[in-house]
C-alpha cells in the first residue's frame, strides 16, 4: 500500500525527546501532530480559526519509531453548517531503508470559529 499522493499537510521527523517509556514515539505527540495536520484543510475551507470539537475513530496501527518521516495526510471528509469532519492518515517513511508504513488514522471533528471562540457558518 503507498501513501496517498495529495492531500499533505504536515511533515515532521520523529526526535528522541517525544518517546514513551518503551522508546516509540509517544501517542499524544503523534495525536497533536495530527490535530495539527487536519487543522490545516479545516482552517483554509473555512477561511479563519477552527477548534477540534472531537476525535472519532482513532487507530494506532504501528509504533513511530526515532528518525521517521512523519507525514501526516488531511482531507476534508463532510461538512456541516459550522463543522467539518477530517479524514487523516498517518505515514512514515523508516530510515535508512526508505520502507513507506501507515501507521495511524483518525477523524477528526472541527467547528469554525470566530476570534472570540462563538461558532460561526462556514463561509
Amino acid at each position: 500500500m503507498k501513501p496517498p499522493v495529495d492531500n499533505l499537510a504536515l511533515q515532521t521527523i520523529a526526535m528522541p525527546a517525544d518517546t514513551n517509556v518503551n522508546g516509540d514515539i509517544f501517542g499524544g505527540w503523534l495525536m497533536a501532530q495530527m490535530d495539527l495536520g487536519a487543522s490545516v484543510p479545516a482552517r483554509t475551507r473555512a477561511r479563519g480559526r477552527v477548534a477540534t470539537v472531537a476525535v472519532e475513530a482513532m487507530t494506532f496501527h504501528k509504533p513511530v519509531h526515532v528518525g521517521d518521516l512523519v507525514s501526516i495526510h488531511a482531507k476534508i471528509l463532510r461538512e456541516g453548517k459550522t463543522s467539518m469532519q477530517v479524514a487523516v492518515e498517518v505515514w512514515v517513511t523508516r530510515q535508512p531503508t526508505g520502507r513507506q508504513l501507515k501507521v495511524t488514522e483518525a477523524t477528526f471533528i472541527f467547528v469554525a470559529v470566530d476570534e472570540k471562540g462563538t461558532k460561526r457558518p462556514l463561509p
